[in-house]
């Protein structure tokens, strides 16, 4: 008896110091980076670049994960979007999450940040238990970075950007410790839970989802959460118009270049030459 108690010594006081945690990670389903953006007629499109987890959404993911391994509890990964962001679903499930929740109705698609912080928040309400939610700092597509601390505002909840390590989490005490990369390095930061975390590529790197977690992924079914299941109605999501609305879409005018190349005797004429150019042409 005391040998096993010693053997599970360490697991023993992380669960008497830190009960089963509910941590949940948004997610955003987002073009490839390398994704060429086409427009049509006023219509954004992609072409056939496929559709992939949102890049900074992957530390996101991987930091959930390693603090379910540390401290114990459940993942949960939200996406918002159209029946294919399913597939990132899989993929965070894949890659260690517990169970994933879809949120997919039309009336969301007309939503900005500010919207979108609206409806994540009420999913996470709708959870009840979370101490935890997770975010990359930003999606690539829309690039604003708004959402994280929008979601963190609409809940009352403490909101952590930029973080790049997380020292220690306490859940008796209702406390996290964070350190977070600003311009002028790192700022520690001492919280109280729930928390909102966004987090940059420095805090740790991705894993790749593992086979039995890729079969796990194909066979786990997504609960898909409309207006109805969010307890929203229609005067609600009005509320969630966009801020800002795109009237018109169109791509930029290709414009041409001529390229002079200057020749010289010397590589000092050639760079006298220039600078002359240059500064006739205000440029220096």
């Amino acid at each position: 008896m005391v040998k096993c108690a010693k053997l599970l010594g360490l697991d023993i006081f992380r669960q008497i110091r830190n009960p089963r945690v509910h941590i949940v990670v948004c997610i955003k389903q987002t073009p490839d980076s390398a994704a060429e953006m086409v427009v049509e007629n006023g219509i954004v499109s992609w072409g056939d670049t496929p559709m992939v987890v949102n890049p900074w959404d992957e530390y996101a993911l991987e930091e959930a994960i390693r603090t379910k391994e540390k401290y114990g509890g459940h993942v949960t990964a939200i996406v918002m979007g159209r029946k294919s962001a399913g597939e990132a679903l899989k993929t965070a499930i894949a890659m260690g999450c517990d169970s994933g929740v879809m949120l997919c109705d039309e009336d969301f698609f007309r939503c900005d940040a500010r919207g979108t912080a609206r409806i994540l928040a009420r999913a996470i309400e709708k959870l009840g238990d979370v101490e935890l939610a997770f975010f990359g700092k930003q999606a690539i597509d829309g690039d604003s970075g708004l959402v994280p601390l929008s979601v963190a505002f609409v809940l009352g909840w403490t909101p952590l950007s930029y973080v790049c390590e997380v020292y220690e989490i306490d859940l008796h005490e209702a406390r996290i410790s964070v350190a977070r990369l600003l311009e002028e390095g790192r700022q520690n930061c001492l919280a109280t839970l729930p928390a909102v975390v966004s987090v940059v590529k420095e805090i740790n790197e991705p894993r790749y989802p593992s086979f039995i977690g890729i079969r796990k992924a194909s066979k786990v079914e997504i609960p898909v959460w409309d207006l109805a299941e969010l307890g929203l109605d229609d005067s609600e999501i009005k509320t969630c118009d966009s801020a800002v609305i795109w009237s018109q879409i169109q791509s930029l005018a290709k414009s041409s270049r001529e390229v002079e190349m200057i020749e010289g005797d010397s590589v000092e004429a050639i760079v006298t030459e220039l600078t002359d150019r240059l500064m006739d042409d205000m440029v220096i």
